[in-house]
Order: C-alpha cells, then sequence, then structure tokens
C-alpha cells in the first residue's frame, strides 16, 4: 500500500498544493517563492528518500513567514495522512548530522502527541532569502501538525548555511528512520495499543 499524501490549503495568505510520498527515492518538484527554503526542502527530500511536489503561492510581499510557517503545517498534515495507521514502523528516530563544522542532532517519537523541543541560534538575520527565525516555525509548524514529538538542538555551530542544511537533512533521516518499517513490529509500537 502506497504511503503517500496529497493536501491543498488556501487561505487569504497562501495557496498551497503538496504531495510527498514516504517511499519514494529523493526525487522533488519545489516551488515556493523562496530560494534558501526551496533549497532546503531539496535537502530534506533527497536525504530522507522521499518524493515531494511542493507548490506554494504566498505574501512574499508581506515577508516569508506565511509562506514558511504555511508550508510547515500543510507538510506534517500530509506526513500524518501518509504515515497512516503507524502499524510496523519503528515510530522513533534519530540522527546526528555534521555539516563541516556544524554538528546538529534531531530525533523524533511519532507518538501522536506534539511537542517540539529547540536549542539553537543562529547569528544572522536572514540566509539567502529566508529569515532564520522562520526554521524554527517551520519545525514547531510540522510537529503540531503532525502530532510529532520533535527535538532539535545545535551540538556545534558555525556557518549559518552549515547549521540550518544539517537541521533539514537530520530531520529527514530521523524521520526515514522512524517511518521505516520492522518485520518483528505486528502492532503499533506501544505498550497503550495505540498512537493517536
Amino acid at each position: 500500500m502506497a504511503r503517500e499524501a496529497s493536501v491543498e490549503r488556501n487561505t487569504k495568505e497562501t495557496q498551497i498544493k503538496l504531495t510527498i510520498s514516504l517511499d519514494g527515492t529523493g526525487c522533488s518538484h519545489i516551488e515556493t517563492g523562496v530560494g534558501f527554503f526551496d533549497h532546503m526542502l531539496d535537502g530534506f527530500t533527497r536525504h530522507g528518500l522521499f518524493d515531494l511536489n511542493v507548490k506554494v503561492k504566498g505574501d512574499l510581499q508581506v515577508d516569508d513567514h506565511h509562506t514558511i510557517e504555511d508550508t510547515g503545517i500543510v507538510l506534517g498534515t500530509a506526513l500524518k495522512e501518509a504515515i497512516g495507521d503507524k502499524k510496523g514502523i519503528k515510530r522513533y528516530g534519530s540522527c546526528i548530522l555534521p555539516m563541516d563544522e556544524s554538528l546538529v542532532l534531531c530525533a523524533i517519537d511519532l507518538s501522536g502527541r506534539p511537542y517540539f523541543a529547540w536549542d539553537a541560534e543562529f547569528t544572522a538575520d536572514r540566509i539567502g532569502d529566508m529569515s532564520t527565525e522562520m526554521v524554527k516555525e517551520f519545525f514547531y509548524a510540522i510537529s503540531y501538525s503532525c502530532g510529532m514529538n520533535l527535538h532539535i538542538k545545535v551540538l556545534s555551530g558555525g556557518n549559518n548555511h552549515h547549521v540550518a542544511e544539517a537541521m533539514f537533512k537530520s530531520f529527514a533521516k530521523a524521520l526515514d528512520a522512524a517511518t521505516s518499517y520492522d518485520p518483528r513490529i505486528t502492532d503499533v509500537l506501544s505498550t497503550k495499543g495505540s498512537l493517536a
């Protein structure tokens, strides 16, 4: 059974169409209007081996806030739908990922209970055409719309581009691990018998 989802969300601020396949090959077609954000989503797709199509029309004449936050909401919603009943998946995933001088930890629990922990700072207001404060807002939006426990911690930093890229790639690797199947898990991996 294909683990994929398509979500469309339209507001006065953004119009978003997104399709994701969890069992892909790392192919993407991304158009958000924010170049650096496109680059980060492409890295997420390739390193998680997902297939992702995203088209966003946002109010970039205001700033990039609505475009990036709303994309996080839609991606989280699509992930929740694509993951489905969670039977047989490992549920937990983590990755400590180096990007040159930077080192980032990402840990995920697909518990159904949203929680977001963030231990990171950027030393610049922008990376290319993207506000650095929106990196946090993007991951927060995913965690709450997906029902995901998500921790991101910068263990050592340096170049802001490298830090952000390590976040997106470590998130991809952790999510790939959490959504992968283990033949020993015949139901959901929970003492409660449910991951809602």
